[in-house]
């Protein structure tokens, strides 16, 4: 692998994780931060996403790697629990609001996928590890 790819995959991963954050403010300062615990909570994936982004284009750690992966997945659960059982009394149908809802579906997965993929490949002669490429610095 090149090295300009792990440095491409990180910057990637690091942009969508800050385009989830600039959604959940927007989102939060139009409306949501009138809505009792989603609103904290919107305010909380906003205020993460932005400063893990910013950290994870810096530079990269297992634990770094793992806190984006769990910001991203986080969001995600909540996108799917607010349309299925609710979250915190507040139920939302489809994919309102629009564009947000699904621009944010797709860079929290596409982060997701970034996080997923290993920053280093084995040396020849070595066999790959069968950890998680999440841990993997």
């Amino acid at each position: 692998m090149t090295p300009a790819i792990p440095l491409l995959t990180r910057l990637g991963a690091a942009s969508c994780l800050a385009i989830s954050g600039v959604i959940h403010a927007q989102l939060y300062l139009h409306g949501y931060r009138m809505l009792p615990g989603v609103g904290p909570a919107f305010l909380l994936q906003a205020s993460g996403a932005l400063a893990v982004a910013l950290l994870l284009a810096l530079n990269t750690t297992a634990v770094l790697r793992l806190t984006a992966a769990g910001l991203a997945a986080g969001a995600l659960v909540g996108f799917i629990a607010s349309r299925t059982i609710g979250v915190f009394g507040f139920l939302e149908y489809g994919l309102e609001p629009e564009p947000q809802a699904l621009i944010s579906i797709v860079v929290e997965a596409t982060a997701l996928v970034l996080l997923a993929t290993p920053l280093r490949h084995p040396r020849h002669g070595q066999h790959s590890s069968p950890r998680i490429s999440l841990w993997q610095a």
